[in-house]
């Protein structure tokens, strides 16, 4: 993947833009955070399918269980 990095000195007015590959570390890191996002959308979508089934289960709406629980 290609990182873009730009750099502006305040006393010149000068900016600079440079492109380089990402580093092992780099690469490592943000397969990581890929990973765990991914994980916590998938355990999201699990709480809301199991509350949607528990309000089912009740018998209630989702507006109803907010007025019970406020």
């Amino acid at each position: 993947m290609k990182i873009t990095e730009k750099e502006f000195n305040v006393l010149t007015g000068e900016e600079t833009i440079t492109e380089r590959d990402e580093t092992a570390a780099e690469k490592k890191e943000r397969e990581k955070l890929e990973a765990s996002i991914t994980e916590a959308q998938a355990e999201t979508k699990l709480k809301n399918k199991a509350k949607a089934a528990l309000l089912d289960k009740l018998g209630i709406s989702e507006d109803e269980a907010r007025l019970l629980l406020s």
